[in-house]
């Protein structure tokens, strides 16, 4: 496994976690269809949360949450229907979050939690 997909795979592990911490409940993880990846998707409430989870050791190229573009949210937006209809679910509201980790290797990682990237 490459470092990149480990130290992705250790932020959504990290994400999942701080996600449950702050009252929600993950349901599924790296649900992938032919259009993409879903990284999580959990519930808060009666809303559906699909999370894209970014995470970076450096902010050389810009902070994780700026990684995260217009192009990226329509794609999970498409991604959370296909999701829905493959699991035959409904929910009355669907939010698209972004969960963005640095990790410098110093310090503990910053996490930062954007809500509603619509």
């Amino acid at each position: 496994m490459s470092a990149r997909i480990a130290l992705g795979n250790w932020g959504e592990d990290l994400a999942a976690r701080y996600l449950t911490d702050s009252g929600l409940t993950v349901v599924d993880r790296r649900w992938r269809c032919r259009e993409g990846e879903i990284d999580i998707v959990a519930r808060d409430g009666s809303a559906l949360v699909v999370c894209e989870v970014k995470t970076r050791t450096t902010e050389a190229f810009g902070s994780p949450i700026a990684a995260v573009t217009p192009r990226k949210v329509r794609r999970l937006r498409r991604l959370a229907a296909a999701w829905l209809q493959e699991h035959g679910e409904h929910a009355s509201q669907v939010r698209l979050d972004v969960v963005g980790i640095l990790v410098d290797g110093h310090a503990r990682p910053v996490i930062e939690h954007l809500r509603g990237v619509d």
